[in-house]
């Protein structure tokens, strides 16, 4: 039974920082990019970031790009993202996904997915 379960949200003030953690189980995706999207209330799944199966390529949506990091330890079985400089926009739910081929970019094209978790932002 594959699942991936993520960790780490909360309710913070705008510019405090969190990191969320997806840990995975049932299998491993260490050959798959994984991808972190967010869904705010009344919106559209958006694409947040995503990392290549060793780490060493990241994609990041511009809205993110320059606060949030997304990393992998695939001793772990572990993706992280750690938020810095949050803002109240990026209030969602946040899910971990693993990707099966075409656009990194899009939700259609990632396998599994955790059941989110929700950060929050106040101004």
């Amino acid at each position: 039974q594959v699942e991936l379960v993520e960790s780490g949200g909360g309710l913070v003030q705008a510019g405090a920082s969190l990191r969320l953690s997806c840990v995975i189980s049932g299998r491993t995706f260490t050959r798959s990019t994984m991808g972190w999207f967010r869904r705010a209330a009344g919106k559209e799944r958006q694409f947040v970031a995503a990392v290549s199966w060793n780490g060493g390529i990241t994609f990041y949506a511009d809205s993110v790009k320059g606060r949030f990091t997304i990393s992998r330890d695939n001793a772990k079985n572990t993706v992280y993202l750690q938020m810095n400089g949050l803002k109240p926009e990026d209030t969602a739910a946040y899910y971990c996904a693993a990707q099966s081929s075409g656009s990194i970019y899009s939700d259609r094209f990632y396998d599994y997915w955790g059941q989110g978790t929700q950060v929050t932002v106040s101004s």
